[in-house]
């Protein structure tokens, strides 16, 4: 098999002389040319597995589990964090997906439930707080008027 370059255009076979953009022509010609191969062309596929990142949640149960355990959600959330993160471990990625979104859910829960009950003693103890106080600066002043 010959695969040389052919040129068609020469000094012999055109009336004037070679210039830049038939060179050019020619070059591209040449490079785009199929050389002819007996052998079928082969492809390599390489399977690259994506590491899919599944987040367990299990410091943000933990968290919830000792601070804001309100309605024991927080060690509910904890334990769908565990099992995610087992399932996760075994190989099981949708398994491993799903406790986690129950885990996110139970955590947002706790969160908001524990930011609530948080807030609503902290106003119920300063406000019974004033209420006693006034209370007792009332005793004071009608026990004093009455001596």
């Amino acid at each position: 098999m010959n695969h040389a370059v052919q040129t068609v255009f020469t000094p012999a076979n055109t009336s004037h002389p070679l210039n830049y953009e038939m060179l050019k022509e020619e070059h591209e010609v040449a490079v785009l040319r199929v050389p002819h191969n007996p052998a079928p062309p082969t492809s390599t596929v390489i399977h690259i597995h994506s590491e899919t990142t599944v987040p367990s949640h299990v410091v943000w149960s933990l968290f919830n589990t000792l601070f804001m355990n309100w309605c024991h959600l927080g060690f509910i959330a904890f334990t769908y964090s565990v099992k995610s993160r087992d399932r996760k471990m075994v190989g099981d990625l949708t398994g491993a997906q799903a406790y986690a979104s129950t885990a996110k859910c139970l955590n947002v829960c706790t969160l908001i439930l524990g930011i609530h009950v948080t807030t609503t003693l902290i106003i119920l103890f300063t406000s019974s707080s004033m209420i006693i106080f006034q209370a007792i600066s009332q005793m004071i002043k009608n026990l004093q008027g009455q001596q």
